[in-house]
Formats: structure tokens, C-alpha cells, sequence
């Protein structure tokens, strides 16, 4: 009997013990007007947070709760990280391993401290609290509390959501090689606030980066985490308050007017319902130092039905390029246009769509309303019970049912719809009867990838030799020449010719832009080559030995993008690469490539074309392969992402 008791005494103390540990992981969170280590989400000034649309809207919030606008900030929890902090050691990452911890549901790491000077080779450790994530669908960027008031700096390490692995924090982006890693710290504060939060509010005491952080006092606050319902449908308070009256909303809903408490931004013209996206989607600056402090205290002045450039300074370069506005923002920093616009003012990094629309023909020359293109032209916030994707689906870029494919196009230019293959002079079914291909190729660059222009154009050999950008045909035919392109060009639409150098007439564009262009260039160019309508359009048994070299470019985002597209080769799944190795691994990689590279290519059907630098036997010209990357335009290149 007495070892029953000792055994039942014994259960019991396990039980407790393990409820004690699941109520200690279980913690209730502490309420928000509490915290006071990093920005927090308060309601005022009219906005009263997603939790008050949810009751009488509950099919739109669902949609928007699973959309990836709501998760571009969130508070740092074990549910909502994308990877394991359990006990874990993440090597690829700036400085010494970080050390990353669970304890209960808060989130910890230890690692080289970014904003302190180094000792004698290293800067000292620190262990922080991770507080806060800024996005869920690409990568996962973590801030943690800096410990000085809501001031937050950002871990040095990133993690690719789709290739589950860390990253150091500077190789996400297309950053110039040598730059020395630099703190990140008060950047939510300052900047993602504005377009990754609700009704952000900085609250820095002294304009950031006027004075050292450590003597500023910042007060963030937002009135939501994410892109909430108010982002796009306004202040909202008034309007709860006035519908909890049923008679109100069945008095609305029997008249079917518009409820003047909100904005529906399907409802506005198209301009306007285009600028709510454009808050955040566009290049864009204060007007001046006085409208910073102003939004620093009270948040951007932008509602929703607004006009956007009577808030704040949009940039477009083939517009006020020179207007004062510009001028002033050049002399404080030289590179503001230049790093985020082609030469010809269309915008080259991702995220900045606005800048695109309202460049395209089809925005600036509709002559009716119900023709002019807008952001809803395409997209929908709110996925419809009408569509039967799957939510998942949908969120990937929130586009309307069938609007992944021509209808987009054809709802407006129904001729072309009627009579498409004799305006594409491509099959149906084909990759080049999508008008997206066509006049909106991949030429913007972003969050290692590229997306798809959203400035509407045809494709123009004459743009690519004047701004180095890529034109669409060959970006798909990228075993096509320029002058292969000019030929097309003009025998099917009467486009006129350029002048083009030898090169352009004798070696395909893909590998000009690719071996000699810069690093946005490169960058453009490699990504290509893992597209599938790409290499479906120009084969892929020659395209290993001319990736090889980016293995082992200087820039980390180009190497990144690079060995992606080479494991897209058949053959290549299995290639062992870091883009982070020291350089003599990534050099013994580009061996490996090439080695493989003999085996896999078919014999039979090798390719001899001389505008893809092969020899009538299929060999590999080397010496105009090392010209041309010998002519490599090693121009400084920074994109703002």
C-alpha cells in the first residue's frame, strides 16, 4: 500500500508540474496600455480597429484575416513566427551565430550588439526580447526592444519564409557589396510605420536621425499592427456607432445607398479608389519638414477619397523631375530617384505599383470612367463567394477571379480579346498570347525576386538600348538577339528600327544584360532564366554555364537569385551552393556547375547557336564570354525595396 501512495503522490507532483509548465507557456498577454518596450496599437482620432467591422462585415474580415495585408506587422509570438526559437543557433547572420530562445510565450536572442562599436574583433553580445514581426509572405523581419522606451532595432538575421532558412539582414535586399552592415535600429519607428501599421504615429521627440538615439525619446503608437479595414475604408468609429441601430442598416439596405459614415473605395472613381493603394504602393517623400513633424505627431493626414499628392510629394521623375519639390530632395540625397526609377522615370523596385498606374496609357488617356484602369481593375481586397480558389490562393496577390490571365485585359480592349492571336502572332495557349507578358514584363526588383511592371508598354528595343532595362520579348526569348526583337518588332507592327552595335545584332540579349549589365540588370536577368514560359520559349541546356558566374557575384542578392534559377535547370535540383559561403566555396561551386553542366546537356541536340556564344561543335566561345564580363558595368547600385 505504502508504495501505491508513494506512486499516486509521484503522479500528482508530475500533473501539477505539467500544468504549471502549460499555464506558464499559457500566459494571458499583457493588455496593450501596459507594455511599454515597444510601439503599441491604441484606438483614437476616429479609428476604432477590425474588431468592430467583424460583426456586421464577417465575411470580409474573414478574408481580410487570412490576407497578408493584416500580417505586415504583427506582435512576435510563438504562433505568429514562421520558424522555431527553441533553443535554436542561426549561423547566416551579420557578426557572430545568434542565439535564439523560448521562454513561455516570449520570444529571446543573443547576438552582436549593431548599434555599438566594435571591440578588437567583435562588438559585444546582448540578449533582447524579440517584440515585433514585419511580413509573412516572403520573409520574416524580426525587431526586438532596444529597451529605451518604444524604441525598436531589428535582429540581424532574416528568414525566407519559402526556403525556411535564415538570411543576414543586408542580403535581402539589393545592397552594394563592401557597405558594413548598419543598425536598423528606430527604422520601424521612423519609416515601416507608415505603410506596414494603421494610423502610425512615430512620436520621435526630435526628427530621427537629427540627433544619436540614445538621447531620443520615442512614443510609437499605431491605432492597428498591419494593413487594417481603416487603412482603406477610413476612420471608422462613427460609422459602428451609428449601424448598431438595425433600423439604420435595414433603411440603407432597402434604398441601397451608400452609407456616407465609411468610404467604399469600389464605389470612388477610379483615380480615387487607386489612390487608397497608392498610400503605401507608390515612391513618394513629405512635402516638406513641417508636414513630417505634423505626421511624426498626428499620423499622415491621408484619408481614403482624399487626394493623395495634396498630402504628401510623389514622385514622377517624367513629371516634376524638376520641380522644386525634386530639387530640394535631390541636394539631401542624390540617389532618390535614381535608385528606385529606370532612366526613363518607370519604376524598378517592387512594391511601388501606383507609380506604374498612373504612367500607363490605359490610366492617363481613358476618355470614360468605366475605361479608366485602376487597382480594382484587377485586384479585389476581398475575396468573393463567388470564387472558388481556395483563401490561400487568393491572398497570394489578392487578384480578381480570372484576372491572372486575359480577361484583365479584355474587359476593356474586347477587340483584341475577339481577334487575339492575330495581334500577338502567337498560339492561343501560348505564354505569348498573355497580355501580362507582354506589356507587363518582370522588370521590377524586390524582396529577391522580380515582379511584373505595372506600367502598361509595349515592348521597345529602343527603351532597352537607352535605359539598359529588358524589354518583354527578350525576356522570354532569351536566346534571341536585339536585332532579332527590332526585326519582329517592325515586320508585325510597323515599330521602327534602331541603330544597334555589333553585339546587339550577333549576341542574344539575355546574355549581354546578364554577363556586362549592372547588378539591377543582372539581378532582372537571372530571375528570367528560372521562368518557366521562359525557358519553355528558349530552351534550358545552355543557360548553366552563364549563371555559373553570378555565383560568385559581388552582390549577395544577384547570387541569391541566381543559384534559385539554376536549381530551376534540369539536372541542377540537387546543386549544393550557399550564396553567403566564403568566396573560395562559391568559386568551387561555379566548378561543379560546369562540370555538371557537360553531363546533363543532351548530346544530340546540343546548341551551336552563335549568339549564345557556342562554336558550330556546341563549345563554349570562353573568350567572348570573359570579354563581355570583362566589360561588366560595375556601377554602384542601391535599389530601395
Amino acid at each position: 500500500m505504502k508504495s501505491a501512495h508513494v506512486f499516486v503522490a509521484c503522479l500528482l507532483a508530475v500533473s501539477v508540474a505539467f500544468v504549471v509548465a502549460v499555464l506558464a507557456r499559457r500566459e494571458p498577454p499583457l493588455p496593450e496600455n501596459r507594455i511599454v518596450h515597444r510601439p503599441i496599437q491604441v484606438a483614437g482620432d476616429g479609428f476604432a480597429s477590425s474588431q468592430t467591422c467583424k460583426a456586421c462585415h464577417p465575411d470580409q474580415y474573414s478574408t481580410w484575416h487570412a490576407s497578408y495585408h493584416r500580417t505586415m506587422t504583427q506582435v512576435a509570438t510563438p504562433d505568429t513566427v514562421a520558424t522555431s526559437f527553441d533553443n535554436v543557433t542561426v549561423a547566416d547572420v551579420h557578426g557572430r551565430p545568434m542565439n535564439l530562445q523560448r521562454r513561455g510565450t516570449q520570444l529571446w536572442a543573443e547576438f552582436d550588439d549593431p548599434d555599438a562599436s566594435p571591440t578588437v574583433d567583435a562588438r559585444p553580445r546582448i540578449e533582447r526580447q524579440v517584440v515585433m514581426i514585419t511580413g509573412s509572405h516572403h520573409q520574416q523581419v524580426y525587431w526586438y526592444a532596444t529597451g529605451q522606451n518604444r524604441l525598436v532595432g531589428q535582429l540581424p538575421g532574416i528568414y525566407l519564409v519559402r526556403e525556411q532558412r535564415w538570411i543576414p539582414r543586408r542580403t535581402a535586399v539589393l545592397h552594394p557589396p563592401g557597405d558594413p552592415p548598419f543598425s536598423e535600429s528606430g527604422h520601424w519607428n521612423s519609416t515601416c510605420i507608415a505603410c506596414h501599421a494603421t494610423h502610425g504615429k512615430p512620436q520621435f521627440d526630435t526628427p530621427f536621425g537629427s540627433a544619436p538615439l540614445s538621447s531620443q525619446v520615442v512614443e510609437s503608437t499605431a491605432s492597428e499592427f498591419g494593413i487594417s479595414c481603416e487603412a482603406c475604408h477610413g476612420p471608422s468609429d462613427t460609422h459602428a456607432a451609428l449601424n448598431r441601430a438595425p433600423l439604420r442598416r435595414y433603411w440603407l439596405y432597402l434604398t441601397g445607398q451608400p452609407d456616407p459614415s465609411t468610404v467604399h473605395p469600389a464605389r470612388l472613381a477610379a483615380r480615387a479608389s487607386s489612390q487608397v493603394c497608392g498610400q503605401c504602393h507608390s515612391v513618394w517623400e513629405f512635402l516638406d519638414g513641417a508636414g513630417e513633424r505634423r505626421a511624426n505627431s498626428l499620423g499622415l493626414p491621408y484619408r481614403p477619397g482624399d487626394e493623395l499628392v495634396k498630402t504628401r510629394f510623389l514622385a514622377q521623375p517624367t513629371r516634376n523631375g524638376d520641380s522644386p519639390e525634386m530639387r530640394a530632395l535631390l541636394a539631401d540625397d542624390a540617389g532618390f530617384v535614381r535608385d528606385s526609377f529606370w532612366p526613363d522615370g518607370m519604376v524598378k523596385v517592387s512594391g511601388r505599383e501606383y507609380n506604374g498606374l498612373i504612367e500607363s496609357p490605359c490610366f492617363k488617356n481613358a476618355k470614360e470612367e468605366r475605361r479608366t484602369l485602376s487597382c480594382l481593375s484587377c485586384h479585389t481586397m476581398h475575396k468573393t463567394s463567388e470564387d472558388a480558389r481556395p483563401v490561400r490562393e487568393w491572398a497570394d496577390d489578392q487578384l480578381g477571379p480570372r484576372m491572372d490571365g486575359n480577361a484583365a485585359c479584355v474587359q476593356c480592349h474586347e477587340k483584341l480579346g475577339a481577334t487575339l492571336t492575330a495581334h500577338t502572332r502567337h498560339a492561343a495557349r501560348s505564354s505569348g498570347s498573355n497580355c501580362y507578358n507582354c506589356h507587363m514584363p518582370y522588370t521590377s526588383f524586390g524582396l529577391l525576386k522580380t515582379i511584373r511592371s505595372h506600367q502598361i508598354s509595349n515592348p521597345s528595343v529602343k527603351e532597352s538600348v537607352e535605359t539598359g532595362r529588358p524589354n518583354a520579348c527578350n525576356l522570354c526569348h532569351l536566346d534571341k538577339t536585339l536585332a532579332w526583337t527590332s526585326g519582329y518588332l517592325e515586320q508585325w507592327y510597323g515599330t521602327p528600327k534602331v541603330a544597334l552595335g555589333a553585339d546587339d545584332t550577333s549576341i542574344a540579349a539575355s546574355l549581354q544584360w546578364l554577363l556586362r549589365g549592372d547588378a539591377g540588370q543582372r539581378g532582372v536577368m537571372a530571375q528570367a532564366m528560372g521562368w518557366r514560359p521562359a525557358q519553355e520559349a528558349s530552351g534550358t541546356d545552355w543557360m548553366a554555364p552563364f549563371l555559373a558566374p553570378l555565383l560568385d557575384d559581388p552582390y549577395d542578392a544577384v547570387r541569391f537569385v541566381a543559384s534559385r534559377s539554376l536549381r530551376a535547370l534540369p539536372g541542377f535540383e540537387a546543386l549544393e551552393y550557399d550564396f553567403v559561403a566564403p568566396s573560395a566555396a562559391r568559386r568551387e561551386a561555379q566548378r561543379r556547375t560546369m562540370s555538371l553542366w557537360d553531363k546533363v546537356r543532351s548530346a544530340p541536340n546540343r546548341r551551336s547557336d552563335a549568339q549564345l556564344l557556342f562554336d558550330t561543335g556546341g563549345g563554349l566561345r570562353v573568350d567572348e564570354m570573359l570579354r563581355l564580363l570583362g566589360d561588366r558595368n560595375n556601377r554602384r547600385v542601391l535599389l530601395r525595396e
